[in-house]
């Protein structure tokens, strides 16, 4: 049975404070005071109230409608009011936007304890109750919007006298719950990805939970906002809503507990159909089209469209879901999803991502329960139909072709094409696939990430190259683990079993074969053990040119880091500096936080401090992100000097000046080829007959695609490629005609 229970008329608008919650001394509107101190209100004039009575204006109590000295009683007609109502200047003008022209003032609507900001037009709201809206706001054709006194607005807090069962949790990265977080207004990714990976660490949990209640007002009796210049239209109801301004919100059929983020630099808009629960929007976000959102957090500049589903999740910067599902899943900034019959769930997406048509990451549950989970590094690409199982695990910038993935998989090779060879029932994977057949797409994403962060406020540094600690460790990793599996396969081979043979024997071997792509490498099958849930014989192919581009980008990684410190240093013909850059540089493990990259220690240290009281609040785990991203650069100068050093097998003491002449050549040779993959790899599409067929000819192609020569991507990296290469020529000439001896 509903309960629906009866008060008197006069109390409508009123008692919005239970008095149980109400301190002493002060009454239901003091905290509305605090949101809106403004206090140049008059009571009506005897005139005005005749006015508002003979346009047919209702009012419990004349006394407490509120106005501003240019209030107009003209502009106000079939209204009926309760409670207090403060009203501001209301002027003979009509407000326009999008082709919509509407007379300020207010219009056949009921207006219950608001107050309302200047020149604003209010037009056939059938029930405002509770909000505070700002100057040259346009509300029309808004079946409800109330706010009640122990609205959160999607923040995950409790509310005086709320039971824990109240509270707004995001089950995010595994459906069990087990790594649920409190969504906040503000949350960053890194947020998320700390609160949501360290489960084990008590203290740190309960620290996250003080920083979020610390954050927050839990007294009753806040009004929900609605900021200047904002527009609300044909929407049904909006309850419990803080919006910001210059926000445009058209056709929604619910908004509850959400904060909507928006400004003029950076407006939010919801669009037709939408229906928004329990969530936090950011700023310049967009959702439209019978969008479902429900317990959710939208990162700035991040988009939902044309009935996409959005559960339990956290989506992060730039990122656009459009037309699919996701669910209790963490993704990081830069992320693509589109097409109807996507999914993605319970996993962790460490951005730069794309999801083709009908990838189904962890969709079938291959346990006893709903409790795992599926973590892909950055640049992770499921290609078209790919079925995925929990719990798996990706490398950076791994690209999956079309297939049914039936087991759980561990692929730690990065830039890899991974491949279900359903004939010979096994698994293939091609190191180094990206480098060798698809530059164009793997430098022009960077570019195009970069160019399309549209963040105001950058809290944290995002890493676009594709060549960063993360990817630059997996491929020093990837480079022992194929050396290891190339040896053994050799041994096996030839038959050869040596019982004192030890791993470093086998990866000795390997890498000798490998370096010299040793013609016996066409005659055995090297095996990826460890790499499948399965008993399958899962193999390398081409992993020679793997293993080869692996060294060669590594090593132009390490020389692009450092050449604007090699190019000061060598005009001040400084090589002891150079040699001290190498001495300081220590290879260590870095971590992916939210799609800012940091040296392991760094968020070692940042629990650390958590942990002693330190660091107590979000605000200052911002400022650290911060301050993590002014040493960025320095820090990636000295890993790049330690790749550097561990893919040539040397210390600093043996770098002389021959020795970096040396690196320095086979970075420009490595960046000319870069340039050539770029081209290439674009080049086809322009010669595959397939491709062309659907053209009359040529000009017709060049008309829809435009002409490669003219492409603005290529002709950019060629521009940063001459810049580079020009840089280190004019370190070899310095070097070349130097008189200082060699260190």
């Amino acid at each position: 049975m509903n309960n629906i229970t009866k008060h008197p008329l006069q109390a409508l608008g009123y008692h919005f404070i239970d008095p149980k919650y109400l301190p002493e001394g002060v009454d239901e509107y003091y905290i509305r005071n605090q949101q809106n101190p403004r206090r140049n209100y008059r009571q009506l004039t005897a005139y005005e109230i005749e006015t508002l009575v003979r346009n047919n204006n209702t009012s419990d109590n004349w006394n407490h409608i509120l106005v501003d000295d240019a209030f107009d009683p003209g502009l106000v007609k079939n209204c009926h009011f309760y409670g207090l109502v403060r009203i501001g200047k209301l002027e003979p003008y009509y407000l326009e936007f999008h082709n919509l022209r509407l007379a300020v003032g207010l219009y056949n609507s009921t207006i219950c304890s608001s107050d309302i900001g200047d020149n604003v037009v209010i037009n056939q709201v059938n029930y405002l109750s509770h909000y505070i809206i700002g100057n040259e706001v346009i509300l029309t054709n808004v079946d409800e919007m109330a706010t009640t006194d122990y609205a959160r607005f999607g923040n995950g807090i409790l509310k005086q006298g709320e039971p824990e069962s109240h509270r707004i949790w995001l089950e995010i990265c595994n459906e069990n719950g087990g790594r649920r977080v409190l969504p906040f207004e503000g949350m960053l990714p890194g947020d998320a990805y700390l609160w949501s990976r360290f489960r084990d660490d008590e203290v740190l949990m309960q620290k996250f939970m003080e920083f979020t209640s610390r954050a927050f007002d839990h007294r009753r009796g806040y009004y929900g906002e609605v900021g200047d210049r904002t527009v609300i239209k044909s929407c049904k109801i909006i309850k419990d809503t803080k919006i910001g301004s210059d926000a445009y919100i058209k056709g929604a059929n619910k908004i509850k507990n959400i904060t909507i983020n928006s400004s003029a630099d950076a407006p939010s808009q919801i669009g037709e159909g939408c229906e928004l629960v329990n969530g936090i929007i950011g700023y310049g976000c967009r959702v439209f089209y019978g969008v479902k959102a429900v317990r959710f957090v939208m990162a700035s500049h991040s988009s939902l469209k044309y009935g996409a589903r959005l559960i339990n999740s956290y989506l992060g910067n730039n990122a656009t879901v459009s037309c699919c599902e996701v669910l209790n899943s963490l993704i990081f900034p830069a992320h693509e999803q589109h097409h109807n019959n996507s999914f993605l769930c319970a996993a962790l997406v460490m951005g730069q991502s794309n999801m083709a048509a009908g990838a189904t990451i962890g969709s079938n549950h291959n346990s006893r329960g709903a409790d795992g989970e599926i973590i892909a590094g950055r640049g992770f690409w499921p290609g078209l139909c790919v079925s995925l199982k929990h719990n798996s695990r990706f490398a950076t910038f791994t690209l999956i072709a079309k297939g049914n993935y039936p087991a759980e998989i561990d692929l730690r090779v990065p830039f890899s094409l991974l491949v279900h060879e359903e004939s010979e029932n096994r698994l293939k994977v091609m190191p180094g696939y990206w480098f060798r057949y698809n530059m164009y797409a793997l430098a022009r994403n960077a570019w195009k990430y970069q160019d399309r962060d549209q963040r105001a406020e950058k809290i944290q540094h995002l890493e676009y190259d594709f060549l960063a600690p993360d990817s630059v460790n997996e491929m020093l990793d990837a480079l022992q683990l194929m050396a290891y599996a190339t040896g053994k396969a050799y041994y096996n081979h030839m038959h050869t079993h040596v019982s004192d043979l030890q791993k470093e024997d086998y990866q000795k071997t390997g890498e000798s074969l490998l370096k010299e792509k040793h013609p016996v490498l066409q005659q055995i099958e090297v095996l990826y053990e460890g790499l499948e849930n399965s008993s399958r014989r899962n193999i390398f192919i081409k992993i020679a040119e793997g293993y080869q581009v692996f060294g060669e980008m590594i090593h132009y990684y390490g020389i692009k880091n450092l050449l604007p410190v090699i190019q000061r240093l060598a005009e001040e013909e400084d090589f002891s500096s150079i040699q001290q850059i190498f001495r300081e540089a220590c290879l260590e493990k870095w971590e992916n936080v939210g799609g800012q990259l940091v040296p392991l220690r760094y968020r070692e240290q940042l629990i650390q401090d958590i942990h002693s009281g330190k660091m107590n609040s979000w605000q200052a785990l911002h400022q650290r992100y911060q301050e993590w991203g002014k040493q960025y650069e320095q820090e990636k100068q000295h890993h790049a000097a330690a790749a550097l050093l561990a893919l040539h097998a040397c210390t600093a003491e043996d770098l002389h000046l021959d020795l970096l002449i040396q690196w320095l050549k086979k970075f420009v040779h490595i960046q000319q080829w870069i340039d050539e993959q770029i081209y290439l790899s674009r080049k086809k599409d322009y010669e595959n007959p397939f491709r062309k067929m659907v053209y009359d000819h040529e000009k017709q192609m060049e008309k829809v695609l435009g002409k490669l020569e003219d492409n603005p991507f290529i002709i950019w990296s060629r521009q940063v490629s001459q810049a580079y290469q020009q840089q280190a020529a004019q370190i070899l000439k310095k070097w070349e005609t130097t008189s200082f001896h060699k260190s």
